[in-house]
């Protein structure tokens, strides 16, 4: 496989991946900012910018910080490179030029969803929720159509690898954006791990959990009422749980020697497996206590550090020419 050929379909995977994970942060943003309390508006409405680096340019944009005008702009605006819809364009762009490596269901679920996302109105939406819900079903469409018909190829291992790199980092960014609401909560705990009973720190995990698809997932294995020390070991060190960092991680690590007609890379190829079996380590023996002993915040700022290590780690031995 050449080497942009690998390129465009580990990225077309990212961008999707991507467009999702947006609306999910976005979900989880809106559902925080209609809380009344003070943990809800502009600070959650501001998170989704600070994540993405696009805060200077909504403030060119649309200048004051308003609820309608950031859901515009990070979800329909073509000219914000960090767009839901900016998102699902680089997608279509990318599988439409290795049209020939991928099959005729994964080109038709994401072009027809690049299609049907070029009709929504720029000017708003009807209801951000059904938006969020649909992006959300065309990345699962295009993933189902993946598994399903796709060889077990080196293509097949791009686009998986592009899939679990994109999820750990958006996993890792949107529980950092909570870490200000989590680590008060953490620091108060007993030794008992009794949970918090307010109503905003139980509104605030569940939509962080819905936003990860992982509500169901914390009751199944903890059982009892929302606590921010298991939340974050959930979402962390989990292995089971398919958007944790662990779980990630490990799908990365299975993946890596899998790439075999690329592997010419050398000391480049064996430096991406290093990187991914160390990051895989860090999170198999870590403890969800030393994580927040560190802080947080501190550990994830490390952890997306490592994550963007091994992306260009990835770049360097399969997208570069050798």
């Amino acid at each position: 496989m050449l080497s942009r050929t690998a390129s465009q379909l580990y990225w077309m995977s990212r961008y999707l991946e991507r467009a999702e994970n947006l609306v999910r942060m976005l979900d989880v943003t809106h559902s925080l900012s209609l809380l009344p309390q003070s943990r809800g508006g502009m600070t959650e409405l501001a998170a989704p910018l600070a994540v993405t680096g696009t805060l200077e340019l909504y403030g060119q944009r649309y200048g004051e910080l308003q609820a309608d005008r950031l859901f515009r702009f990070m979800a329909l605006d073509l000219e914000n490179p960090a767009s839901v819809l900016s998102c699902l364009r680089e997608a279509r762009e990318n599988a439409h030029a290795v049209r020939g490596q991928i099959t005729a269901e994964m080109w038709e679920a994401i072009n027809s969803t690049w299609l049907e996302a070029r009709k929504l109105p720029p000017t708003g939406l009807p209801s951000v929720s059904a938006f969020f819900d649909w992006v959300k079903e065309r990345s699962h469409l295009f993933r189902g159509a993946t598994y399903g018909t796709l060889q077990r190829n080196d293509a097949y291992c791009f686009i998986r690898l592009g899939t679990f790199i994109e999820r750990a980092d958006n996993t890792a960014r949107l529980l950092d954006v909570k870490s200000q609401l989590i680590e008060p909560a953490v620091a108060s705990l007993s030794p008992v791990d009794a949970p918090s009973d307010s109503a905003p720190d139980f509104y605030a995990w569940s939509a962080l959990l819905r936003s990860l698809s992982a509500f169901e997932a914390y009751h199944a294995a903890y059982r009892d009422a929302l606590d921010a020390r298991r939340v974050t070991e959930l979402l962390i060190l989990r292995p089971d749980v398919p958007r944790s960092l662990r779980a990630c991680c490990d799908e990365v690590c299975a993946l890596l020697p899998l790439i075999e007609s690329l592997d010419g890379a050398g000391d480049a190829g064996r430096e991406v497996k290093q990187w991914a079996g160390q990051l895989a380590l860090q999170l198999q023996y870590g403890a969800v206590d030393e994580i927040l002993s560190e802080g947080l915040h501190r550990w994830l700022t490390g952890f997306l550090a490592e994550s963007a290590r091994l992306g260009d780690a990835i770049r360097r031995a399969y997208f570069e020419a050798h």
